[in-house]
């Protein structure tokens, strides 16, 4: 008989590489794609069929009443801030002519979009961003989905072109109450006449300065209504996550807002000359 062969140890096994994890700043990255992911979903949904019509009229009516009240009063000192103080620098170069013309332009190019869009952002994202995530961690838009009804179609486009309409129509009333405002402060309070501060206005002032503000306004609340509908499809650790993406959502949203009137700005200034220039 054979003798019997002794057992052979195992052969050990190579040690594995430790996995590495995921580079530093790439989740910044990835979640800038899915913004702009999601953004152009929202384009594309916005072409399909059925558009949700009875949604769209609630969010922008919601929007609209929660946004209306607080505009009108801050802009009333906005308009009054900016007409002291280009009457008071008007003042020291002699050229108090042109008060009523440079506080408008820069009610209406300037203060005017950015209030509205900080309001929106604010007031309307803030909902919009809670009520989309407390429908994600109750698995709701999961259900959506399952029963083959797409939620960007269903609940974020018409959040978002709410945001658009409501940020344009009150773009229009800010800057009314922003220039009646500045007049009011300048004639009033400064001793300017309203002949001088009309006529300036007119001076300077051209239609692609409203234009270029309606646009700013259409932009910005898109934005906003984006940023928003992100978070809230997003949110992390149940209802606490809820309430910090929120807070992120409105944070994200002025940056963005800061940094795309800077831009919008300087392509307006480098392609419209001046009025009579």
């Amino acid at each position: 008989m054979e003798a019997e062969k002794p057992p052979q140890p195992a052969p050990a096994t190579p040690p594995r590489r430790p996995r590495r994890g995921p580079l530093p700043g790439l989740g910044a990255f990835r979640q800038t794609g899915q913004l702009f992911s999601l953004a152009a979903a929202v384009v594309r949904a916005v072409f399909r069929r059925p558009f949700q019509l009875r949604e769209f009229i609630v969010q922008f009516w919601f929007i609209a009443s929660v946004t209306i009240l607080p505009a009108a009063l801050v802009s009333i000192p906005f308009g009054a801030v900016i007409a002291l103080q280009v009457g008071s620098l008007t003042q020291q170069l002699g050229a108090q002519s042109f008060t009523g013309g440079a506080s408008v332009l820069a009610v209406i190019q300037q203060a005017s979009p950015l209030i509205v869009a900080l309001l929106i952002a604010g007031a309307g994202g803030s909902a919009i961003c809670a009520d989309l995530g407390s429908r994600t961690i109750r698995e709701e838009l999961d259900a959506m989905e399952v029963m083959g009804v797409s939620p960007v179609q269903r609940l974020v486009v018409p959040r978002v072109l709410a945001t658009m309409l409501v940020a344009l129509l009150l773009n229009g009333m800010v800057s009314v109450v922003g220039t009646l405002g500045g007049y009011f402060f300048n004639v009033i309070m400064q001793g300017g006449t309203p002949g001088a501060y009309l006529s300036s206005f007119s001076a300077l002032a051209q239609l692609p300065d409203l234009y270029v503000s309606e646009i700013k306004a259409l932009i910005f609340g898109f934005i906003a209504g984006i940023v928003a509908a992100y978070r809230g499809l997003n949110p992390r650790g149940g209802p606490k996550g809820v309430g910090d993406a929120v807070n992120q959502a409105v944070v994200i949203t002025f940056l963005l807002l800061f940094f795309v009137n800077m831009v919008i700005t300087g392509i307006y200034l480098q392609i419209v000359p001046p009025k009579g220039g």
